[in-house]
């Protein structure tokens, strides 16, 4: 991408997140009663429909035998590696936030994971007590006020909301690691990340496959269960809505 244009790009997003927003705005009712606003049901069912397809045909078996053949500390070490690369945007994202202490905690796991990590390749930050930092641009946008808008699916990607779609696509552009010279490989972060989300699909297949292949409907379990755990996260709602991979794989539906 030509970096002279990431600027404008960012705009154009911004821009767009307050269009979403303004096209699909929850009543007053729905916001105090935390319905899920979901305008684009039909769509979003289409998508989903799509997404699962892909799942089952592509990515499912994909990821299974990427875990059965690569050794647990190597998919370690990817993961390890493609979080490591996202550290110099978060470090953006906390700054925006205003939390210039988280921010130097994720540029003070960036530089010791790339250096005593080997590249990223390990977590030695972790070793030496350095809390994780975990956000995103639509963190950012939820910190500066922005209601989450609609509750969208994105074809390949999967659940998410208008502001947290557009934030997605922010971060891609944020990223410092972007505008650094002579880099080996374009686009490397999206790549690492790719590889992050087929190993986590591997390693939470059951818990996947308990949502997409075994429940009623699969569509409105996935949208419950990342809104519940996407409000947790952003806005501390009560703890046991959190939902994790293991509850789901030995509960199931």
């Amino acid at each position: 991408m030509d970096l002279s244009l990431r600027p404008l790009l960012v705009a154009a997003l911004l821009g767009a997140t307050g269009f979403l927003a303004g096209c699909a705005t929850p009543t007053p009712e729905q916001k105090a009663s935390r319905e899920i606003f979901d305008p684009y049901e039909s769509t979003n069912r289409s998508i989903h429909g799509f997404n699962v397809g892909l799942d089952k045909v592509l990515l499912r078996p994909a990821a299974k035998g990427y875990v059965a053949i690569v050794p647990p500390p190597m998919v370690d070490s990817f993961n390890y590696f493609a979080e490591n690369l996202s550290m110099p945007g978060q470090m953006v994202d906390s700054l925006l936030q205003g939390k210039p202490k988280q921010a130097g905690i994720a540029l003070a796991r960036f530089v010791i994971n790339s250096t005593v990590g080997f590249a990223g390749l390990s977590d030695p930050a972790s070793n030496f007590e350095i809390p994780k930092v975990d956000t995103d641009f639509g963190e950012t946008l939820h910190s500066w006020g922005l209601g989450e808008g609609a509750y969208i699916e994105l074809p390949l990607y999967g659940p998410s909301t208008s502001r947290d779609a557009i934030g997605l696509l922010v971060d891609f552009v944020l990223n410092p690691l972007d505008y650094a010279k002579n880099q080996p490989v374009d686009n490397l972060g999206l790549y690492a990340q790719a590889v992050k989300r087929l190993g986590d699909r591997g390693r939470y297949s059951d818990a996947v496959d308990a949502i997409l292949y075994e429940s009623a409907d699969s569509y409105a379990q996935a949208r419950t269960i990342y809104m519940q755990n996407r409000r947790f996260k952003l806005e501390g709602d009560t703890p046991d809505l959190y939902i994790t991979p293991d509850e789901i794989s030995t509960e199931g539906f």
